[in-house]
Formats: C-alpha cells, structure tokens, sequence
C-alpha cells in the first residue's frame, strides 16, 4: 500500500510537470512602464482656451480686473488698452500673457456731433469733445462754457435743435443725471432723445429706437464709461425692418401733434 502510494504520487507530479511545460507563458512586463497621459474634461478646456479671462471691453484695466488669475493666465485686451502701475506690477510678476483682440470697429457714420451740457456736465464735456475730436468728427459746442449754474433745458433745446433741423447728424447732452435732458430734446420735432448709462442701453436705444441724441449723466458714470458709451452709439445703427417700422409709428405720433 504505501508502495502504491508513492507510485502514484510520482505520476500526478509528473503530470503537473507535463502541463506546466504546455502552458504559454506572458513576457514580463518591463518595470518602467508608465501610465498613459490623459487628460480629464476640465483642463482640456483649460488648454484648447485662447485666453482665460476676456477684459477687451476696457480701455483701463487696474489691478481689480486682474484678481484671481493663477501665473501664467492669459488675457484678452483691446489694442489700445492701458493699465494703472498696480496692474502692470501684477502682469510682470504673474507673467501673464496679453492676448490682443483685433479690432472690429464698426466705422462711425455720423461725421457732425452738436454737444451741450449744463454746469452740472461741463467738465465732462470738455474732456468728451476733445475725444470725438480725436476720432475726426466734426464738433458743435453749444456750451455751457463754465461750471457757473445754468438750466439744462436751455441747452438740450439748442442740440436737439441743430439734430432736428439737419444740421448735426447726432447730438449729445451731459448734465447731472442725464434724464431732464433727454426730456427737454424730445420736445423738439424729430428728436429721438436716449437717457444711457450702459453699453447696453445705447445699443438698444440705436437698434430698436433709431435715437439720435445720447444724453449722460455725468453723476452717474465715469469718464471711461461715458467714452464707451458714445462709442457704442455712435457706431450702433438701425437696420432690423421691425425696428424700423415701430420708429416710423413714433414719427408719426411726433408729426401728429406739430402745429
């Protein structure tokens, strides 16, 4: 019996041998090897960007407009853009990368800007008239010419005067909050008076409204602001025929009530 048992001991070991020589063995995989590279959704985003922050809109940026950014983040900015030295220390030291926008200004069709402002607003138009001068318009003052107390209708009544009768292709008018102006304008025949205080409102008062004199509050934006704003009205135009038939009714009321 135990003579037997070993017999059969020896058989299944030589069978395990005979398998274990039958069976293929893998290549060992080489010690080094190193995981594939991927990247997750969010940073591929991060990568195809062309920029991470969109600051083309200002004509200033300040060290405000760049909190946050990580090194090495990248900008977008208008040509012309300036910075305060606050900013351009931050730009230096986080070496980020300005990206310009090319510039896709609209030309501006109005070539003769009759302006006016009460004491209220004459220091903002000094410095707004020497702006569109700048821009090759042809400027119109119509005063006040100090910051000594004046009424605004007085001189909202002489730009929206010189835009009703032909004589000035677009009028703008600043005093303290831009509204009495806008009120005294439209009493005049074909005045569309527009009381802004964002980009957006002076885009929609060209697009839907056709309006032709901007007034502006010079308590209520900044000259930055105020620049952008002119900008914007100035080179925004009327051309959807839905906007333009509803401007049409609002002639019609204007002419309905004319001596």
């Amino acid at each position: 019996m135990p003579s037997e048992s070993k017999e059969t001991r020896e058989r299944v070991r030589e069978l395990v041998r005979e398998v274990l020589k039958n069976t293929p063995v893998e290549p060992d995989q080489p010690a080094d090897h190193s995981p594939e590279h991927v990247v997750v959704n969010s940073l591929r985003d991060k990568y195809e960007r062309e920029y991470d922050r969109d600051e083309s809109a200002k004509t200033l940026i300040t060290e405000d407009d760049l909190r946050g950014l990580d090194e090495g983040s990248r900008v977008r900015v208008r040509a012309d853009v300036k910075f305060t030295p606050l900013a351009q220390d931050i730009v230096s030291e986080r070496r980020i990368e300005l990206i310009t926008k090319q510039s896709r200004r609209p030309s501006i069709r109005a070539k003769n800007i009759a302006i006016a402002a009460d004491h209220g607003g004459f220091a903002a138009k000094e410095q707004l008239k020497a702006t569109l001068s700048d821009l090759g318009l042809n400027v119109r003052d119509f005063g006040t010419n100090s910051t000594d107390a004046v009424d605004y209708p007085d001189f909202a009544h002489l730009v929206a005067r010189a835009v009703g009768e032909g004589h000035a292709d677009a009028g703008i008018i600043i005093d303290g909050a831009g509204i009495g102006s806008a009120v005294a304008a439209n009493k005049v025949p074909g005045v569309r008076a527009a009381a802004c205080y964002s980009i957006a409102l002076a885009t929609n008062s060209r697009e839907h409204n056709g309006a032709n004199v901007l007034t502006l509050g010079s308590g209520q934006n900044s000259m930055e602001e105020m620049k952008q704003i002119i900008e914007t009205f100035l080179t925004t135009e009327l051309t959807e025929e839905r906007h333009k038939k509803r401007v049409a009714k609002i002639d019609a009321i204007d002419r309905q009530y004319r001596k």
